[in-house]
């Protein structure tokens, strides 16, 4: 059995990519904050499809938390190791600069770039021991271009960019590879607040990605045929930002 873990993954993005390293023989480990009955609907859509996974819950942005969980999961499997990690946890707490109050800029930098930091510092070892690893971030538009309301955000996010570029450079020879996928604006409940109708008229594609669609991309990096890959920031935007 290959392992994978998928943080954020009861929903949205998460869910997608989960599903979809299932349905290449993964057993994912489906990661959530609090919200269990997502989390095992997403364990449900696996199972229905034939494949195999397990919730874990923890908050990324809580390193007790992370290793606490991931020590114990590693401790009853033994003979088990996660090759693909995908870093897809995240928070938006959108606001104008100033109006930022500093629970604001925190909170979105403890999740989004410290749980990266945690996470993946935690499973890196044993990669770098199996010499082999996947690991995908998942970044977003704004950290490329960055977005009004969201100095937060695309603070977070472009500090990932710069991580991925400079981990992939620290452990390519231990045959890991660390890539980076930035979706535009895409259908899922961190997006039902926007206003879509208006947005995607400044799309060329001319509408809001699918979260399966970013979920296929996530597929192609872990797999053996991205094996040359590494350091890259591919965007999946409809062309909104080239």
């Amino acid at each position: 059995m290959r392992y994978a873990l998928v943080t954020g993954g009861s929903r949205g993005i998460g869910r997608a990519v989960s599903v979809k390293l299932a349905s290449m023989g993964y057993h994912v480990l489906v990661n959530y904050l609090s919200n269990k009955a997502e989390a095992e609907q997403t364990i449900a859509l696996i199972a229905q499809q034939g494949g195999s996974s397990e919730s874990i819950q923890f908050d990324v942005a809580k390193q007790e938390q992370v290793e606490a969980a991931l020590n114990s999961w590693g401790e009853s499997n033994k003979d088990c190791f996660i090759e693909v990690l995908v870093n897809n946890a995240g928070i938006r707490k959108d606001m104008l600069m100033m109006w930022m109050e500093n629970h604001h800029w925190q909170d979105v930098i403890d999740t989004n770039l410290n749980g990266f930091f945690y996470v993946t510092r935690l499973l890196l070892k044993n990669m770098l021991v199996k010499k082999y690893g996947r690991i995908i971030n998942i970044v977003s538009l704004s950290g490329l271009k960055g977005l009004p309301g969201q100095v937060n955000y695309s603070a977070a996010k472009a500090a990932v960019i710069g991580a991925t570029k400079a981990l992939a450079q620290e452990i390519g020879k231990k045959n890991v590879t660390v890539n980076a996928v930035a979706p535009g604006f895409i259908k899922t409940d961190m997006t039902k607040d926007l206003n879509e109708e208006e947005l995607k008229a400044l799309i060329p594609l001319n509408r809001f990605g699918k979260p399966e669609e970013v979920a296929e991309l996530v597929g192609f990096l872990a797999s053996e045929s991205a094996s040359y890959i590494t350091g890259e920031v591919i965007s999946i935007n409809g062309g909104l930002y080239t």
